[in-house]
């Protein structure tokens, strides 16, 4: 069985060297600009939630999404400056606002927040991955895989407390052809 830690540590071994890092590829770049937009658009996106729910649990979620999203882009925006790639725009922060002051046919329901916030940790992840895959440079390689790990840990604890309130989502269980089932 694979050792993931000790396969880690060696990676890190073998790829550390004294030489300069190579400039970024542009594969790397792209990684980079594409999560930084990603990130700077769901950054309102979070003010928002935190405008609209009164849910004191969702409320501690959505900050900390927003907490690691704007943790990740200063860590993105640091690389992104030192090696010369442009930033794109981030949008304005929103306002603090009183959730009571929104009309109900203007307001998100908690349900409906906490499967946004799960469809961008989701998508957050898939942007690691690839980004991770296509990575030459190992410091570029390994802050992929920590961003990686943040949005997994917070994506577990999104879906438990969506499974807590019965928001979480469930697509039709699948049966193959003839198997036995219950109606349930």
């Amino acid at each position: 069985m694979i050792n993931v830690i000790e396969t880690l540590i060696d990676y890190i071994k073998n790829s550390s060297t004294d030489d300069p890092p190579p400039r970024p590829h542009i594969g790397e770049t792209m990684g980079c600009w594409l999560y930084f937009t990603a990130l700077a658009e769901e950054i309102p996106a979070l003010e928002t939630c935190l405008n609209t729910t009164t849910n004191s649990e969702l409320l501690k979620l959505v900050q900390d999404s927003k907490n690691l999203a704007e943790s990740q882009i200063d860590t993105l925006k640091k690389l992104m400056i030192k090696e010369g790639i442009p930033l794109p725009e981030i949008p304005a922060t929103k306002p603090k606002s009183d959730p009571n002051s929104i009309p109900l046919g203007a307001k998100a329901t908690d349900s409906e927040i906490a499967n946004l916030i799960s469809v961008k940790i989701a998508s957050n992840i898939v942007m690691c991955s690839t980004n991770m895959g296509q990575s030459i440079r190992t410091d570029i390689g390994l802050m992929w895989l920590k961003f990686h790990t943040e949005k997994i840990i917070l994506g577990s604890k999104v879906k438990i407390l969506m499974q807590q309130k019965g928001w979480l989502k469930i697509p039709p269980y699948y049966y193959p052809p003839g198997a036995p089932h219950n109606s349930n």
